[in-house]
């Protein structure tokens, strides 16, 4: 596709990945929409970027609903959704909590299907439309104290194989994109250990690599491309 004046919202797009990609878009000449829900960083994001600013929760199912009446209504339609909002806790089995296992799911699955669905019925009327949702190498393996953001990802790659097996016949591609381990806030957020270094995978390579699969001809599509550090050394 031609990103040149075309429509897309990013998903927790204040910070991290989310914001090297509404960057990285902008840049192609796309016009861009962003979620967030600290809204101070999301005004940051708003005004360093250029892009329209909706302060919203994926999780909740009203945000999700506005959210696209408002990307529509701002931006005249919508061509792209990027499905970046995430959040990770890592505890073992023994120790793994309800609340925290939920609230990982509720971000990571329950809010890419509500965003997912709201921008399917915009792409079907339009016969066109581009899905990525933002996984991780977390979605083809496990790991201890995985339970709840391995099992969130492993949904998410599920979720995209269903989408792209219902929407193909509307001219809707559906992308999954797995980084390895990327230098950004998540860590510090999910109260994880990281050591960052030149070596590692940075937002900019995630995005570099979504605007690639965009970019292809819309007469085919990437189904998945995992990214990985060529020699991430700790």
């Amino acid at each position: 596709m031609d990103l040149i004046n075309a429509t897309a919202l990013i998903t927790g797009g204040s910070s991290g990945i989310g914001r090297a990609i509404a960057q990285t878009l902008v840049f192609a000449g796309a016009k861009v929409a962003i979620t967030g829900r600290n809204r101070e960083r999301l005004v940051d994001a708003e005004k360093a970027l250029g892009v329209y600013g909706i302060n919203a929760d994926v999780s909740k199912e009203a945000d999700a609903v506005r959210t696209i009446e408002e990307v529509v209504t701002e931006l005249g339609h919508l061509d792209i959704l990027v499905n970046n909002a995430g959040v990770g806790v890592f505890q073992e089995l023994v120790a793994q909590d309800l609340a925290s296992f939920e609230s990982v799911m509720a971000t990571n699955v329950t809010g890419a299907m509500l965003m997912g669905r709201e921008a399917a019925k915009h792409f079907i009327t339009r016969n066109q439309g581009n899905i990525v949702n933002i996984a991780s190498t977390a979605a083809v393996r496990g790991a201890p104290r995985g339970t709840a953001y391995y099992a969130s990802k492993f949904a998410l790659r599920g979720m995209t194989e269903c989408w792209r097996a219902e929407l193909r016949k509307h001219n809707i591609r559906v992308m999954l994109v797995n980084p390895s381990e990327v230098v950004t806030n998540f860590f510090e957020t999910a109260n994880m250990p990281q050591h960052a270094n030149e070596a590692k995978l940075q937002p900019e390579d995630i995005a570099h690599a979504v605007k690639s699969i965009l970019e292809m001809n819309d007469r085919g599509f990437t189904t998945e491309l995992t990214v990985f550090a060529t020699n991430p050394h700790d």
